[in-house]
């Protein structure tokens, strides 16, 4: 079966920046065997399947390379660009229906603001194994890390400063020590989302990583997802003086990206996480699958 695609990089204005998305429009009636072997053609962290909605404007369904997750912020942001560019949706207030459930987006152009869900604070986790999973000591993280999730969980964890952040190092066996202690099998658990509070240039308010176990690629260009998770994370525990700021990733990887981020609510109520990005169309065709 042909279906028609967008290949957009996410947060980020110009091509081979932030991070590539392929949106498969019409593909959400694929089995998920072909959305992960697409996902693994394409060499990209993940790729969207869109499809009609009974609750929404449209259904978004999300794969990484091993399995369909229920939501992602960089892909949320290349699905609605595509929509955009192709002309099936114009400005203004658009509703997804996601695995997390429905997701706000208000649409300008190419830039599309997501509002994430409010977030859930889970399990404290104890700060060697997570440390141990980057290469690190525990004594480099500067509070405890802790899961948290406006739609998909991430064990979000503050290091002392950007060198610091440079040295982390995946270590796959320290990653399943790490999820076999919180209860889960290293499969079904997010990496740790590695940030520090200072930017990856004079804009940026706070420079992240995010490292990743086969089959997907090593590192995550821009993690939309766990920068809401990771906002969330800092606004409560008063890590930071504003809701608002400017979140960088990627810099490293010669693939800059860049979003501005809002926490709605106090710090001990939080409602939501508004993540705000550009994207820019690199390529579109058509892919045959099924």
């Amino acid at each position: 079966m042909a279906f028609e695609f967008d290949w957009v990089d996410a947060f980020t204005t110009c091509v081979f920046g932030g991070n590539g998305c392929a949106v498969v429009h019409g593909g959400a009636v694929l089995s998920d065997d072909v959305c992960m072997a697409y996902v693994r053609e394409t060499s990209l962290v993940e790729c969207t399947f869109t499809g009609p909605s009974d609750v929404a404007d449209i259904r978004v369904r999300y794969f990484l390379a091993s399995r369909e997750i229920p939501f992602a912020g960089h892909p949320t942001v290349a699905t609605v660009v595509a929509m955009r560019r192709r002309g099936m949706i114009g400005d203004g207030p658009l509703v997804l229906e996601t695995g997390a459930g429905l997701v706000p987006v208000e649409v300008q152009g190419d830039r599309v603001t997501m509002t994430q869900i409010a977030p859930v604070f889970g399990d404290v986790a104890d700060a060697g194994l997570v440390a141990a999973v980057g290469g690190l000591d525990a004594s480099d993280i500067i509070h405890p890390p802790q899961i948290v999730s406006t739609g998909l969980p991430f064990c979000i964890t503050v290091v002392k400063d950007r060198a610091t952040l440079d040295r982390v190092v995946f270590n796959v066996e320290a990653l399943g020590a790490f999820a076999r202690a919180l209860g889960h099998e290293s499969t079904d658990i997010m990496e740790p989302f590695w940030v520090c509070l200072e930017g990856a240039s004079d804009d940026g308010d706070t420079f992240s990583r995010l490292l990743l176990a086969p089959p997907s690629p090593l590192e995550d260009p821009f993690t939309g997802s766990a920068t809401g998770c990771m906002a969330a994370y800092l606004w409560a525990h008063g890590l930071i003086d504003a809701p608002t700021f400017i979140a960088e990733q990627g810099h490293g990887m010669g693939r800059p990206g860049q979003a501005q981020v809002e926490v709605l609510g106090p710090r001990e109520a939080i409602s939501g996480v508004k993540v705000s990005g550009q994207g820019a169309l690199v390529m579109s065709g058509e892919v045959y699958l099924g």
